[in-house]
């Protein structure tokens, strides 16, 4: 996994960005809570359990151990791992999450894979993420090399997160954004919207085939 050990070595100021942008956070919350199923689930790349522990997930597997750390003082089962090799047992979970982890897989069409092995049939895939395409994931792409966290990462438009789906065997899909305008201009919690395309902060979930 791309920038494990700059998450190791800045655990503090990952924690210092949800401190500083709170109405982003809360924002990109209720847009995961909308596409959330109910079940046994688990979130994969759970690092300080800044989503896992306020939406009731207690499972996670994460390959910081100081982010890990963190996120079991949240009473979550952290693992030791990576998404490209899942240490669980086939069709193991209703439903597994994974919010701002794509962009530093190694692998995400592995990664994918091994998502649907442990996913029951129906099963349901969550990823949230920062679309590319977007005046966010712009500016990201633009300074991630001044970035302690994003400098390795490779950041995806909605239709390539779309597509890595379809070919892991995913769908349909539905989809939610939120995030419409700068983290710096907002004022109040951002509404949660159907479809893609508008929003900074898209979630998409699938279903298992």
């Amino acid at each position: 996994m791309a920038g494990v050990d700059a998450f190791d070595r800045n655990v503090d100021r990952y924690e210092q960005w949800f401190l500083d942008h709170p109405l982003a956070y809360v924002s990109e919350l209720h847009a995961v809570r909308e596409l959330l199923p109910g079940g046994t689930g688990v979130e994969i790349g759970v690092g300080t359990g800044r989503f896992a522990a306020p939406l009731g997930i207690t499972r996670g597997i994460e390959p910081s151990a100081a982010m890990a750390s963190l996120a079991r003082e949240k009473r979550i089962d952290v693992v030791p791992g990576v998404a490209e090799k899942l240490p669980y047992q086939d069709r193991e979970f209703d439903f597994a999450l994974m919010v701002t982890t794509v962009c530093f897989l190694d692998d995400p069409d592995l990664a994918f894979q091994e998502v649907h092995r442990v996913l029951k049939p129906g099963g349901s895939f969550v990823v949230g993420f920062v679309d590319s395409a977007s005046q966010l994931g712009r500016e990201y792409a633009k300074h991630k090399e001044q970035s302690a966290f994003y400098k390795d990462a490779t950041f995806y438009s909605a239709e390539e997160i779309e597509g890595h789906l379809t070919q892991a065997g995913f769908g349909p899909f539905e989809f939610r954004q939120t995030l419409f305008k700068a983290l710096d201009q907002m004022e109040s919690v951002d509404p949660v919207k159907r479809g893609q395309g508008e929003g900074s902060f898209v979630v998409v979930r699938g279903v298992r085939k």
